[in-house]
């Protein structure tokens, strides 16, 4: 059986792996919704799931930002 911290660890370095895959193909100096793309093309074939560019709503000097 695994436990949470071996299935979490596992998918971290699946995410690690992709997200390195990305930078040797693409290399360094590219905009961020470049390699945002890319990423999700290795994580989507990795069969990891994950959803793209979640709004997070947060809160500055008790006013919303």
């Amino acid at each position: 059986m695994t436990t949470y911290a071996e299935y979490a660890a596992d998918t971290t370095d699946q995410i690690i792996r992709c997200a390195i895959e990305v930078h040797r193909h693409l290399g360094p100096g590219l905009l961020e919704s470049v390699y945002e793309a890319a990423l999700c093309l290795e994580l989507r074939s990795a069969g990891l799931p994950f959803v793209r560019q979640v709004g997070v709503s947060t809160r500055c000097s008790s006013r919303r930002c």
